[in-house]
């Protein structure tokens, strides 16, 4: 029975032409595409192919589901129930166009399914007794309602539905109960970490107490169990808090990326308690906090600093030792030196003299730093710094620890790369920390700094970091040095020497009268003649009220700084009380002799009662041998103020402290010789001490 040339075709039908057989791939207006597979396609006239006498339609690809191939299935199905869909499908293509799926092209029809030959209902006849024949179950009913739903929605229609049936993550349980559970679990992210009981008993009381006794079935113990494994997956409900909160501040949404392209672009700071004891003095152990710097785009440690707390000065002198060169220190091996480091050295040092002998770690001048709310980073002096030295200051939002990523990696990665390597490893919590860890404590603060200084120079600006891979060529890993050396030969380098004013510039600062007997600062007067054109006169500042601007060093009280708004400069004023303190000491332990004060009952501490109350906490935090001290609160405030090196950085020319005569602490150094002679040993009078006499009458 020959086939009517004039019948409908369509794209995807086999048609047969002068003895070859083609597939319509395509219609070009009245041009019809016909291809062979491994052949150039042949474009003919469609009326052409009609009236051609070898022309006819051996099968039809007309209809909802494609001829091309197997469509697609989901990933997931396994392998045997693929290769079933995979032969239903070729029997139900098979009753449908008489040509089974994966037959070749060129096939043509079994007579019991051709087309032209059956009708619809004698090839599913058909087919149903092959399938019986075959071993092979399956109704008429069941072949013709998949035949229906296979025209409707290809292979998807021959997937068992009990593959993807979707499971209620609740199970059974029911609806009230879920609701209160998942109430409990959004408030156990803040408390700390119970038992399973504990959730259990929670929800029992919260369903009891909304709903009524009984009204609501609670679950098994085995059922809660598996619930609450689903309910709470990643939420670490009985795992560790710290986790637990730290998942709860990531944001619902995908992450932003910020990508900057040049060094000091973008940078963080952020603080963290260091993980090692360190011996502040005197037999006194404790642990310290680390306060670093860190440049994202090329991932430069560009400063570091410890002290027993931080405070805002330590954070505002981080910009200073960022944009200032780390000198060469003795024992230091030749190759991480500047000179000897991937850092273009000799074209920096065109540029900027102070790079001569200096370590290989980036000089990188801060654009925008990114900071927490912390008191320290918040604070007056830290923001004066940054608008000092042209800084924008971005805080982080709240309690958003993903606002500064970078920082926050860094520092635990200091941990693993140093800390634990330390004598003195104190471990990251108390369930991984040594028996008597902080004994073993042997390096003071300076010694430790010095060792961190030298592990960031030689270990971390060396170290292949992850996250600056080539975007180009994502197998090569730079170093933060590699990286600073591609990235400053696009953007260039600029040298910002820091000098003593500077300096002064970046510590915290107040404002205050000058009065006839000179500046008062929390109790202590600050006097020197300096002060003496301007006693009694106002700044002439109206931002300040026509007060004085006066910077002072948290860590040293014997001197501050007045800037001086008529002739431009620094008056450097000293303590009035200098002379009777045995030894400068800093803010910490100022308060500490105030709070001595106010525990003996006096009333407005004046400055005399401080100083001796400083006094005698320093003699007996440092007591004789073989006479314990008194109070080991005393003790650990002297150590920690003990501890804390003397301020490194350079300071604008002083003038001689009062009854100092040029030889004591500020004095001027380029005094010419005829502008004073050498005084006289001067022997401060003992502060009289009536307790003390009482105890050598008996």
């Amino acid at each position: 029975m020959a086939e009517n040339p004039l019948r409908a075709v369509g794209i995807g039908d086999v048609v047969e032409l002068r003895g070859l057989t083609y597939r319509l791939e395509g219609l070009d207006g009245d041009v019809a595409m016909l291809a062979i597979p491994g052949r150039n396609p042949v474009a003919i006239k469609v009326g052409a192919l009609l009236a051609d006498d070898s022309f006819r339609v051996l099968s039809s690809g007309t209809g909802t589901r494609p001829r091309g191939g197997r469509t697609g299935l989901p990933g997931f199905l396994p392998a045997p129930v693929r290769e079933r869909i995979g032969r239903l499908e070729d029997h139900i293509s098979e009753v449908l166009d008489g040509i089974p799926l994966s037959a070749a092209v060129g096939t043509r029809p079994r007579p019991e399914y051709d087309p032209a030959r059956r009708t619809l209902r004698q090839r599913e006849l058909a087919k149903h007794d092959e399938l019986a024949r075959a071993g092979e179950q399956m109704s008429l009913r069941t072949l013709q309602r998949l035949r229906r739903e296979y025209e409707a929605r290809g292979a998807e229609a021959l997937i068992d539905r009990r593959l993807l049936r979707r499971r209620p993550v609740a199970g059974q349980v029911d609806e009230r109960y879920v609701e209160a559970l998942r109430r409990i679990l959004e408030k156990n992210t803040l408390r700390s970490t119970g038992s399973l009981d504990r959730l259990r008993h929670e929800a029992a009381m919260a369903v009891e107490a909304e709903h009524g006794a009984g009204e609501v079935a609670l679950p098994s113990r085995a059922t809660f169990h598996r619930l609450v494994a689903r309910m709470a997956e990643g939420r670490h409900a009985t795992g560790s808090a710290r986790t637990r909160q730290t998942l709860d501040q990531q944001p619902d949404g995908p992450f932003g990326a910020v990508y900057p392209v040049r060094p000091g672009e973008l940078m963080q700071i952020d603080s963290t308690p260091l993980d090692i004891a360190v011996e502040l003095g005197d037999g006194i152990t404790g642990r310290v906090e680390l306060t670093a710097l860190v440049d994202v785009a090329t991932r430069s440690i560009c400063a570091a600093v410890l002290r027993p707390t931080t405070r805002a000065v330590d954070a505002a002198l981080l910009l200073a030792r960022c944009m200032t060169p780390e000198p060469m220190r003795p024992g230091w091996a030749e190759a991480v030196s500047m000179a000897s480091s991937a850092l273009p050295y000799r074209s920096m040092l065109s540029v900027d003299a102070r790079l001569q002998n200096a370590a290989a770690k980036p000089v990188i001048i801060p654009e925008t730093i990114v900071c927490d709310h912390g008191k320290a980073y918040l604070s007056d002096a830290f923001r004066n710094a940054c608008r000092t030295l042209g800084v924008s200051l971005q805080p982080a939002h709240p309690d958003t620890p993903t606002d500064k990523p970078v920082i926050e990696r860094t520092l635990g990665s200091v941990g693993t790369l140093f800390a634990q390597y330390v004598t003195g490893y104190l471990g990251s919590s108390a369930e991984r920390r040594g028996k008597n860890a902080d004994r073993q404590a042997v390096f003071s603060l300076i010694e430790l700094q010095d060792l961190l200084k030298e592990w960031i120079v030689t270990a971390w600006q060396n170290r292949p970091h992850e996250g600056l891979r080539d975007p180009l060529t994502p197998s090569r890993v730079f170093t933060p040095n590699e990286k600073y050396a591609s990235l400053l030969a696009v953007t260039g380098y600029v040298a910002v020497p820091l000098g003593g004013d500077d300096y002064i510039e970046l510590l915290p600062a107040l404002t205050r009268a000058i009065n006839s007997y000179g500046i008062r600062i929390r109790h202590r007067v600050y006097d020197g003649p300096g002060l003496n054109p301007y006693r009694g006169q106002k700044s002439g500042i109206t931002a300040l009220k026509d007060l004085w601007e006066v910077h002072y060093d948290p860590y040293d009280v014997t001197r501050v700084w007045v800037r001086n708004h008529h002739d431009g400069g620094w008056i450097t004023v000293f303590w009035r009380q200098l002379q009777a303190a045995p030894q400068p000491f800093g803010e910490a332990i100022w308060e500490r002799g105030r709070q001595i004060v106010a525990e003996r009952g006096t009333t407005g501490p004046s400055e005399q009662a401080i100083t001796e109350a400083v006094e005698n906490l320093l003699e007996r935090a440092s007591p004789v041998p073989g006479k314990p001290g008194k109070k080991p609160r005393d003790k650990r405030a002297a150590a920690r103020q003990e501890a804390i090196p003397a301020p490194a950085w350079p300071r604008p020319p002083e003038e001689p402290a009062p009854g100092d005569g040029g030889t004591g602490p500020g004095s001027c150094i380029d005094a010419g010789e005829d502008d004073y002679e050498d005084p006289a040993k001067i022997i401060p009078l003992k502060v009289y001490d009536a307790q003390e006499e009482a105890k050598k009458w008996w």
